[in-house]
């Protein structure tokens, strides 16, 4: 029997369906596919899965979660300035050791003790408690691994603190303490929570910080990674003895370890994870008949989303994809999805009833297909670009995730589409023969069976009644829907109350854009029981005054010795001194130094080769000046001095601070670089924002494009761009209240809240411009009460899919969960309360009055009326 269609002067608002038609016949012919020989579709998707999930054997070797790898930008200028460094100022980390001069963060071990009960590190017990601290700490291969310098192990302190770790002369020694330079030496990065006198001189003091390097140098780095490792085993038990100190501590491995064991935190929650989804499923899916219940339906249902992590996974695994701590989020997402895809296929399944004959599978399947098929291609096809897009990121942990989650949506589509459409099939034989549910038993009303229970009827014969069928019905929601929700936001108080709360979600939305927080913070990257949390915890609250000391390289070789030179070059200094992030009293020249030797008469440096041969003078005087130059017989190729910077306890400081050091260096007339360890990490707040912003307005054009094309409606193409813009800025906004920074972490899920945005608001919209009713409001209950409870369904079962990482102890998994949370959230909320209502107001816009129908129309179940 032909289908019926609408009036002609209903296309007379939508005529681009050009690519709309073609597909739906195309999915016509699938379906027809699968109903006629379903067993190879079921039996090929597992056959595939078992086969690409092999190459999880390759998993070991496939793990990158090296956090400077992965969470700092691929082409950081740091990274260079690192290998520059490198290059010109090589260490000697067994003859002539210097923390400040290290390219690197070195090898090292850090302890943090903080005196008790309110008490000074300065006070007779506290010191002793540090020598036996120091003493702990030097144990094993520490003397024949340790940093020298002078033939010494390198000292944990400056040297005026030493008498803290020695009793001989202590109180003497500490009686002549001042801060934050004494006798030369700066002490602010090493003493903190400091009361001082009027003249500077040191009365009492919180915390000291003590850091034991190591040598990094040829076959000494293997060592001192196993002395390292044992130390964090041994350095628990050691501290139990201290009364009057608290002790924190970190070392050069804690980050990386710390972060690494992320992956077995997370682990367990994929079972919790499965049992809600499923349990959610199931119980979506129940019907008070043992023959149309659809538990198994469900079962497979997840069971696809599943096949489908297992086939992608296994198959990037193959390809030598890397693979990521980040990564073990998409699981849940994907599970969340693919079930939402469940449900849309089991609606448009049971709407065929009413279209088509019960028994023809092949025309119900064909049906179900032109409709959810389509349907789930947009959505499914909206969220494969905004992830695909997402790798064009600088971030290797971002292009990691968006590559496995892409993949892992392209099979959830394919498995969908093949091994479920299949299942529906063999679901619908097992009804048609009268089987029951989990037996597979015929069902059969015997005698006196009818007047049981209601029960006993529903489990064990059909239903209720006892009738061994049950008639397609109308869902319970879908009732809801149309008599309640629709009815009672189109209600004119009810709709100016929306945009009252619409008002208000926009301007919260934007305030929390303007005061978005940029940069991952490292101790994020630790489970929060980790031991490296009170170390950062107390690093911050007694030793954050004082910022990382910056290196300012003079980067080519440069006449020196011509006095118009160096005035150019005190210049950069001075200017570099100017920033409100340096404080110029603890700046360390070796060109200000061998300056004022010339002025003094000690020596000549007005030519070339008097300034090189002099140089021996100023080495003899300060030795550690020689590893600040590189020179050759004849010229210096290289040289730098130091900066100290203040104040820097902020991810918008670190910000600041290396735009301003970088555009000052910049403008000198003498080539210049500034470099710290710590920059490769702040070099993701020059590209976050951007990367964050092209990568949404690339996405957002795309989800555009593949909307007039599969969409064929421009109005709802212009609600669907409404709904990407406001929920984007929603999330962006909200997860500032959250206390969620814009890092590579966050930036893949607002990529992520693109695809969803389009999946709640289009097919709300759609149903709206393409209904028959004759208001805007009857056009809204319509469109509500055939779609409400999948969008529904399907934002319940994302949200469990990913849930339980609110329970997660590490901040990236939480991290996942609240913007996740967020976009569903605001995505349903566009998609059930604010879409409808808006289109009340604007629904009219370019409808004639002639293009309405006196009878309620035919609709299916998300999209799609072929135009006459």
């Amino acid at each position: 029997m032909a289908e019926p269609r609408r009036p002609a002067e209903g296309c007379s608002y939508r005529n681009t369906d050009c690519l709309e038609r073609p597909l739906k016949r195309l999915f016509k012919g699938l379906g027809s596919g699968v109903a006629a020989c379903p067993w190879p579709f079921v039996l090929v998707p597992l056959l595939l899965s078992g086969g690409l999930g092999a190459g999880f054997f390759f998993l070991p070797q496939r793990e990158a979660n090296d956090i400077e790898e992965q969470f700092t930008p691929t082409w950081g200028p740091a990274k260079a300035d690192r290998d520059f460094v490198q290059r010109y100022f090589p260490t000697d980390d067994s003859e002539r050791f210097s923390a400040q001069r290290l390219p690197t963060e070195g090898a090292y071990a850090a302890l943090i003790a903080v005196a008790a009960e309110g008490g000074s590190v300065l006070d007779p017990a506290a010191r002793r408690d540090l020598q036996r601290l120091d003493a702990a700490v030097r144990t094993g291969d520490y003397d024949k691994l340790c940093a020298r310098s002078g033939g010494t192990c390198a000292d944990p302190c400056p040297e005026p603190l030493l008498p803290l770790l020695d009793d001989a002369g202590a109180a003497a020694a500490l009686e002549n303490l001042y801060f934050p330079v004494s006798n030369g030496s700066f002490l602010g990065a090493a003493l903190g929570g400091v009361r001082t006198g009027a003249d500077g001189r040191v009365l009492s003091a919180r915390a000291l910080k003590l850091v034991y390097y190591l040598r990094e140098d040829g076959s000494a780095a293997a060592d001192s990674r196993r002395w390292l490792e044992g130390f964090l085993q041994d350095i628990p038990s050691k501290l139990a003895n201290l009364t009057a100190i608290q002790v924190a501590y970190f070392t050069s491995l804690s980050r990386q370890q710390e972060f690494e064991g992320n992956t077995n935190s997370v682990i367990p929650l994929f079972s919790v994870t499965y049992f809600l989804t499923i349990t959610f499923s199931v119980v979506s899916c129940l019907r008070l008949s043992c023959i149309r219940n659809n538990v198994w339906l469900a079962c497979c249902g997840v069971a696809s989303a599943g096949l489908a992590v297992l086939s992608s996974f296994g198959l990037l695994l193959f390809c030598g994809v890397p693979f990521v701590v980040t990564v073990l989020s998409a699981p849940f997402l994907i599970l969340g999805v693919g079930v939402d895809d469940m449900f849309i296929m089991i609606a448009a399944w049971e709407q065929s009833a009413g279209k088509k004959d019960k028994s023809d599978v092949k025309s119900r399947l064909a049906e179900t297909y032109a409709e959810a098929a389509l349907s789930v291609t947009i959505t499914t096809l909206t969220d494969v670009l905004a992830f695909f897009i997402g790798t064009w990121t600088a971030f290797p942990s971002v292009r990691s995730f968006c590559l496995y989650t892409g993949t892992a949506f392209v099979f959830c589509y394919i498995y969908t589409l093949t091994f479920f459409g299949a299942i529906i099939v063999l679901n619908h034989r097992r009804e048609q023969g009268n089987r029951h549910w989990l037996t597979c038993m015929p069902v059969q009303v015997g005698k006196g069976q009818a007047e049981k229970s209601c029960l006993y009827n529903a489990c064990c014969i059909g239903n209720c009644s006892g009738e061994s069928s049950l008639p397609e019905s109308e869902h319970p929601m879908s009732i809801f829907f149309k008599k309640y929700y629709g009815p009672f936001f189109t209600n004119r108080w009810i709709k100016l109350l929306v945009v009252l709360l619409y008002g208000a979600y926009l301007g919260g939305s934007i305030y929390g854009c303007t005061q978005i927080r940029q940069g991952i913070d490292l101790r994020n990257l630790a489970s929060d029981d980790s031991y490296v949390i009170p170390f950062y915890d107390d690093n911050d609250k007694y030793f954050s005054t004082y910022g990382p000391r910056v290196m300012v390289v003079i980067t080519e070789s440069v006449d020196y010795w011509n006095e118009t030179v160096r005035l150019g070059i005190e210049n950069c200094t001075q200017n570099l001194e100017g920033i409100s992030y340096v404080d110029k009293n603890f700046s360390e020249s070796w060109l200000r130094v061998y300056t004022n030797l010339s002025k003094s008469g000690l020596i000549n440096i007005s030519n070339k080769t008097l300034f090189i041969k002099n140089l021996a003078v100023l080495f003899r005087i300060v030795p550690s000046f020689e590893w600040d130059i590189n020179k050759t017989e004849d010229k210096i190729e290289a040289s730098r001095f130091f900066i100290q910077t203040v104040n820097v306890t902020s991810s918008i400081d670190e910000k600041n601070l290396l735009n301003e050091l970088r555009e000052t260096a910049k403008q000198c007339s003498i080539p210049l670089m500034v470099y710290n360890s710590a920059f490769i990490y702040y070099d993701q707040y020059l590209v976050i924002v951007q990367n964050t912003v092209q990568n949404i307005i690339i996405a957002a054009a795309a989800m555009l494009v593949i909307s007039l094309l599969l969409i064929p409606n421009p109005l709802c193409c212009v609600w669907v761009t409404f709904a990407i813009a406001s929920v984007i800025v929603g999330v962006a906004g909200f997860m500032t209240f959250w206390k969620v920074n814009l890092d590579s972490i966050s930036m893949i899920n607002l990529v992520i809240c693109i695809g969803f945005s389009v999946d709640f608001s289009a097919h709300i919209s759609y149903a709206f411009v393409t209904s028959g009713e004759s208001s805007a409001n009857k056009r809204a209950i319509e469109a509500l009460s055939v779609l409400g409870y999948p969008v529904l369904q399907g934002a319940v079962s994302t949200i469990l899919g990913v849930v339980v990482l609110a329970a997660a102890k590490t901040y990236i998994f939480r991290t996942f969960f609240k913007i996740m949370f967020l976009v569903i959230l605001f995505g349903g909320l566009h998609g059930l309360v604010f879409i409808p209502v808006f289109l009340t107001f604007f629904g009219n816009f370019g409808r004639s009055t002639s293009n309405t129908k006196s009878e309620k129309p035919e609709y299916r179940f998300r999209d799609n009326k072929d135009c006459p």
